[in-house]
């Protein structure tokens, strides 16, 4: 998209190499800043161009790391160890850091009751259970154990 972008500027202004290289890097720089803010990530200097294997750039690690709540996005959360995007932050991932994700949600300051999964991933399951009803099972299933043990305390 940036060479089409830079070649349809090209093909009406004369440019040189030096102008031309300028113009790549600042439309390529514009199109990745407009490619974060379409995914969440807000206000972040992109980085110069990278190689991508699947993670994010170091400037917005950096922005994630300062702010790890924003790591957590609509279609994927991005890993704060590796900086890999995921839809969910796996405990086999997680150990390959050593941690588990009560250990990583302390480190990172993540609340401890907060999925380490995609918005769009939580909202689906959580659809779903409200659906089967498992709250209510839940609910009567506690409520029959404190009976249980209400039972075994007035025996014993």
């Amino acid at each position: 998209m940036c060479v089409d972008i830079v070649s349809a500027q090209a093909s009406h202004k004369a440019m040189d190499p030096d102008e031309l290289t300028e113009s790549i890097r600042t439309v390529f720089h514009t199109l990745q800043s407009l490619q974060h803010a379409n995914s969440g990530i807000e206000g972040i200097e992109t980085a110069a161009p990278q190689e991508n294997n699947g993670s994010a750039p170091n400037a917005t690690l950096n922005y994630l790391r300062r702010n790890p709540m924003k790591s957590i996005q609509r279609h994927q959360i991005i890993c704060l160890e590796s900086g890999k995007a995921y839809k969910v932050l796996s405990n086999r991932h997680l150990a390959l850091y050593g941690l588990t994700s009560r250990e990583y949600k302390k480190k990172w300051g993540i609340p401890l009751r907060t999925p380490l999964s995609a918005r769009s991933l939580s909202a689906q399951r959580r659809k779903v259970a409200k659906e089967r009803g498992l709250g209510q099972h839940l609910v009567a299933w506690r409520a029959k154990q404190a009976e249980h043990r209400d039972q075994q305390s007035e025996t014993s």
